[in-house]
């Protein structure tokens, strides 16, 4: 029986090889810092995307983007925030916070799913 990180990184993989196959460049995958974690960190063409990869098994558990509350947002824009001061990413860089949604029936991308909530200093 897997557990729900194993069940998570196995769709966080899936989710990384649906955006290569679709010309993303994958940069990281579990970014994690003492600020958040990001599931994976990608480029589509100019602008950096922080992906958050939800999974749900069966439509009745809802739609797995409505799990990213505002809680998890921000501790997402947080570790995103660390990501570029620590890499050294001009602030010019254009970035958006993306959704991965995934269900058995396949991977639905919400671009701009939210906007940046944190408040890093």
């Amino acid at each position: 029986m897997k557990n729900k990180r194993q069940i998570g990184s196995e769709h966080e993989i899936r989710v990384a090889e649906y955006l290569k196959q679709n010309g993303w460049q994958i940069l990281t995958l579990n970014f994690r810092c003492r600020f958040g974690e990001i599931d994976l960190i990608a480029k589509e063409g100019n602008t950096l995307c922080f992906l958050e990869v939800k999974y749900r098994q069966a439509d009745q558990y809802g739609d797995p983007a409505e799990a990213v509350d505002h809680k998890k947002q921000k501790r997402i824009s947080n570790a995103a925030s660390y990501y570029l001061y620590h890499n050294r990413i001009p602030s010019d860089t254009p970035c958006r916070f993306d959704i991965a949604a995934v269900t058995p029936s396949g991977i639905r991308l919400i671009r701009n799913a939210f906007d940046y909530t944190g408040n890093f200093n």
